[in-house]
């Protein structure tokens, strides 16, 4: 069953533990609940198995996978289920995916949801203006105003954040 869903990078299961939390942390910074995330999660992978897709390269791949994440994401919150019951009320209980936050990633979940998106693309999984723009599907010089304007608003933030330490 594993050789049926060899890819040019590797089987699915490689695939699932090389951005299994990548995509998870992209998926809980769109609906911010990690249940809904982790449901978006394994919903890419199921159409990962049922694509025909052979990526050229590990960054094909793994441009693919958040490509098609985002689109779940996205699709997710135009559902009628989101717009009539609101889960976010719900007390969250059992196990989850474990993420090391730290007081920075606390701060960009915090910001506006382009801010947000950019500055993780950027700085947590290290991808350029114009990969970002492709994946927002907004134009580069988009993407930089909102890294410049999401970097001021986490300085504020961060000093705020400082201050009321001190």
């Amino acid at each position: 069953m594993e050789e049926a869903f060899a890819r040019g990078t590797g089987s699915i299961d490689e695939m699932y533990h090389r951005h299994v939390v990548m995509l998870y942390r992209i998926c809980y910074l769109y609906v911010k609940n990690k249940y809904d995330a982790e449901d978006i999660v394994q919903n890419t992978f199921i159409r990962l198995m049922r694509s025909t897709m052979i990526f050229e390269s590990l960054e094909h791949e793994k441009a693919w996978l958040i490509k098609t994440a985002s689109n779940l994401c996205k699709d997710f919150h135009k559902s009628w289920w989101q717009k009539t019951v609101g889960l976010d009320s719900i007390a969250e209980k059992g196990k989850s995916f474990e993420i090391k936050e730290d007081k920075t990633l606390q701060k960009i979940l915090s910001l506006p949801k382009m801010y947000r998106l950019s500055l993780y693309y950027f700085y947590y999984e290290e991808y350029k203006t114009e990969e970002i723009a492709a994946i927002l599907q907004k134009n580069e010089s988009t993407v930089r105003s909102y890294l410049h304007r999401g970097r001021k608003m986490l300085k504020l933030e961060l000093e705020e954040s400082k201050n009321e330490v001190s």
